[in-house]
């Protein structure tokens, strides 16, 4: 059983920077494919950004531009967050996909407020 542990949330202002990181109970790089999801009350959870295992990225079309996925070469994985909205607001979860299983972490709340 895989373990992702989520951290690095909090609250931050609006235009602010901020960076998430996911522990995981293996090297990244063993992950055929790991990515960031966010989730609202009420609403789906959704498709933030990913990354595989050459290292191709990809992004939802309102965090292009703002945040950015990478990976360490231990058992992180990061979401730096840049020019935060209020509309980036949401419990953000880790997930990765080992042996065609999905694992995801408890999540971490991110709360962009003035």
């Amino acid at each position: 059983q895989e373990q992702l542990v989520e951290s690095g949330g909090g609250l931050v202002q609006p235009g602010e920077t901020l960076r998430l990181s996911c522990t995981a109970s293996r090297r990244v790089f063993d992950f055929t494919a790991m990515a960031w999801y966010r989730q609202t009350p009420g609403k789906e959870r959704e498709f933030v950004a990913g990354i595989v295992g050459g290292g191709q990225t990809k992004y939802a079309d309102s965090v292009k531009g703002r945040f950015t996925i990478s990976r360490d070469l231990a058992n992180r994985l990061y979401l730096q967050m840049t020019s935060v909205r209020p509309e980036d607001t949401a419990v953000y979860y880790c997930k990765g996909v080992y042996w065609s299983h999905d694992y995801w972490g408890q999540g971490t709340q991110v709360t962009v407020s003035s």
